[in-house]
């Protein structure tokens, strides 16, 4: 069996279950091992029944929340739970009755005076289980109704094997509706069975000299560790592994384009400019000086004899859009056409209809062609008709300017917005739809410049280090989630003055195993707490393209008030109505992509407002979060948040998805990053093709990468 091998052809996987995977994205037995844990729990230690209403007292803020609605202190106290090891003695035989549709068996458990009710169904052989006399531990979920403790379908050890359990770290994946955690772990234990994973592609000497773990120890204890020190070792060996992988990628490219450069010399632009520079001077703003730099050096690079590889790296807000938009237009008065790739449809639209409205208000005949996965066939058909047809055209969409379909005439310049959410395959693609055009790549993630030289060694670099000075500073603060009900209200308010807000949640359903707020039942919720004038819809990347498309439309023209979205709204959507960004569950993000989803807000003429409600007591969350109220600057809150993030930070949410990492985080892991950078130039230089025989294992592994990136594209 092959990691290629479809995931159905694992024992017990029907086609049902089948489909529950491939919603999870997991196609392949390869893809299953690398759906990681989002995090690890420890079982709770053993707690004596006479104890357990203690547990309650110590957690009673957890409950906080969910009273809020009633001021009930009956209701409050139904709703209070708790997780526990309940330890006791059994002094009854549980009592086991049928109904019409199942038996159910109780157990009545008393020690002093506190009594406990156990339930189970479809489980009546527990009664000869449960024997009297015999001491076992229950596992489970606690509630509380006045004086009686209830658990239902606890689980049951000895002491014994409960004792021996605990020090073990027990793995929570990500889920969806219908497939339980326990078949996951199922099929990613017989997956770990069925492959051979004895063979290491990377060197022993490579392994040895950074002190890593073999791949198949690593793949074993990410997702079953034997401990803290196992699962470290772990990770730091995968996320080695996703760095080198990268980078080697990036390298073997930047190898093969030269030898396609110095064999081929693109016809370079005419210095004649009017169009641009005539759309400049009748912008209603000026750019700034770092604009006009960055596009000084564009044009530079567009008007020299080598094929231009250029990154701009710009905050959010910094203006790089009009700058794609120039240098656009430089193409088209030269007799060229451009692409710019952008990595959802919602942002390739927004740009369709930017670069659209500005040929048309600048008096600009240039054809603008839309080309994204969801249009018709014959949308399709059009697109493809008039990329043939127009010579000059600017053509913006997704990755489907990759397909095979899409040909170009006469492709001078390709732009890729958000670069970091293709894979080096996909723009490897773009790059040779044309006959080798210059590449400019763009990128709003605050990127220390020392690390953006290893990501983006092939490329040279801008960086717009300005904001327009006609921005207002959003401004910022950190609040508990007691201020919830204030900050609706002050919702309401911006909402009565016509304005609009987003409302950023973690997750996008309920996740088992997970405390944290999730879009669906948010969005839910607000409903109920907002007036019903008001509009309010949920966002997040699960649903199809056709449905996002509509409601970002439907969200820009203001009828709806209140988004409920997950974080991809974090990258380019422009709404200037919208003045409040409220993220739920804050200190789960990292802070470059709170960053990023601040800067959501803040892009019309009136004040904007962030609110990052932190749901945790901690002093080093809150720490964290307070950074984003002294600055505005991402680059320093890059800097700041790495180095408050130390190693081993590695327990709940995945921090801000940067590359194509799916462990990695090049700040927090920035050693590792260099390391992993340093092997692989080695490597290139011994062999920058990787034909020799005792690198085959490492070509056959970067040939499995980059298959993989090619099929994961984000819509």
């Amino acid at each position: 069996m092959e990691r290629t091998s479809n995931i159905g052809t694992l024992k017990g996987i029907g086609a049902k279950t089948e489909q529950l995977f491939h919603n999870l994205g997991v196609y392949t037995i390869g893809d299953i091992l690398l759906h990681y844990p989002k995090n690890y729990d420890k079982l709770p230690m053993i707690t004596p029944l006479s104890e357990l209403p203690s547990l309650f007292a110590s957690q009673a803020f957890a409950q906080e929340t969910a009273a809020e609605a009633t001021e009930d202190d009956n209701s409050r106290e139904h709703r209070q739970e708790v997780t526990a090891a309940v330890a006791a003695r059994i002094d009854k035989t549980p009592f086991v009755r049928a109904t019409r549709n199942m038996q159910v068996t109780t157990l009545a458990l008393l020690e002093g005076n506190v009594k406990a009710e156990l339930v189970w169904f479809r489980m009546p052989y527990l009664r000869n289980t449960l024997k009297v006399g015999g001491w076992f531990v229950f596992l489970g979920k606690v509630t509380r109704k006045g004086q009686i403790l209830h658990m239902e379908q606890p689980q049951i050890y000895s002491p014994e094997k409960y004792q021996s359990m605990l020090d073990c770290l027990w793995p929570s994946y990500p889920l969806t509706a219908g497939l339980k955690k326990n078949k996951l772990s199922q099929t990613i234990r017989q997956a770990l069975e069925e492959l051979d994973l004895s063979v290491d592609y990377l060197p022993e000497e490579i392994r040895a000299k950074h002190g890593l773990a073999e791949y198949n120890y690593a793949l074993e204890n990410i997702h079953f560790p034997e401990n803290e020190t196992a699962l470290a070792q772990a990770r730091k060996r995968l996320i080695f592994d996703e760095f080198f992988r990268f980078i080697l990628a990036a390298g073997m490219q930047k190898e093969q384009m030269e030898e396609v450069w110095n064999t081929f010399t693109f016809p370079p632009l005419e210095d004649e400019t009017l169009w641009a520079d005539q759309v400049m001077e009748q912008l209603p703003y000026r750019l700034t000086n770092a604009q006009e730099r960055t596009l000084a050096e564009i044009r530079r690079d567009l008007r020299g004899k080598k094929v231009m590889q250029r990154l701009v790296q710009g905050d959010v807000g910094s203006g790089k859009t009009i700058i794609a938009f120039l240098a656009m237009l430089d193409a088209a008065q030269a007799g060229y056409q451009s692409a710019l790739m952008a990595p959802t449809e919602v942002l390739a639209m927004q740009h369709y209809q930017n670069f659209t409205e500005m040929c048309e208000s600048f008096g600009l005949r240039i054809p603008v062609i839309l080309l994204t996965g969801s249009l018709t066939v014959k949308e399709k058909r059009r697109a493809y008709e008039r990329m043939q047809l127009y010579p000059t055209a600017m053509v913006v969409g997704t990755h489907a300017l990759i397909q095979e379909r899409a040909v170009y005439d006469n492709l001078a310049l390709v732009i890729t917005d958000e670069q970091h959410r293709f894979g080096v395959k996909q723009r490897e693609s773009l790059f040779l739809k044309g006959g080798q055009p210059h590449v400019l790549v763009m990128s709003a993630t605050p990127i220390p410049r020392t690390l953006a030289i290893i990501l983006y060694g092939d490329l040279d670099i801008s960086v717009i280090d300005e904001v327009p000075a006609r921005r207002l500073p959003i401004k910022s603060c950190v609040v508990g989630k007691k201020s919830r009900n204030a900050s609706y209200e002050f919702l309401r308010k911006e909402i009565a003055k016509g304005h609009q807000a987003y409302i950023i949640c973690p997750l996008v359903e309920e996740s088992e195993g997970l405390e944290a707020e999730n879009v669906t039942e948010y969005a839910e919720k607000l409903k109920l707490q907002l007036p019903a004038e008001i509009t309010v819809e949920c966002l997040h990347g699960k649903m199809k393209s056709g449905r996002k498309n509509l409601i970002m439309e439907q969200f820009a023209r203001n009828e709806i008030q209140v988004l409920v979205s997950t974080t991809v709204i974090e990258v380019g959507v422009n709404v200037p109505n919208a003045t409040v960004m409220m993220i739920e569950d804050a200190q789960r993000f990292g802070l470059a992509q709170l960053h990023q989803l601040r800067g959501r807000v803040g892009r019309g003429s009136e004040q904007s407002y962030c609110i990052m409600v932190n749901t945790t007591d901690s002093d080093k969350a809150q720490k964290r979060l307070e950074i984003l109220n002294k600055s505005n600057d991402g680059f320093f809150i890059a800097g700041e948040d790495l180095k408050l993030r130390g190693p081993g930070d590695f327990f709940g949410i995945r921090q801000s998805g940067l590359l194509e990492f799916r462990l990695g985080d090049i700040y927090q892991n920035a050693d590792l990053l260099k390391q992993a950078s340093e092997e692989a130039k080695i490597l290139l230089q011994e062999d920058c093709r990787l034909e020799s025989p005792e690198h085959t294992a490492i070509r056959a592994e970067l040939g499995y990468y980059l298959d993989r990136q090619s099929e994961i594209v984000n819509l």
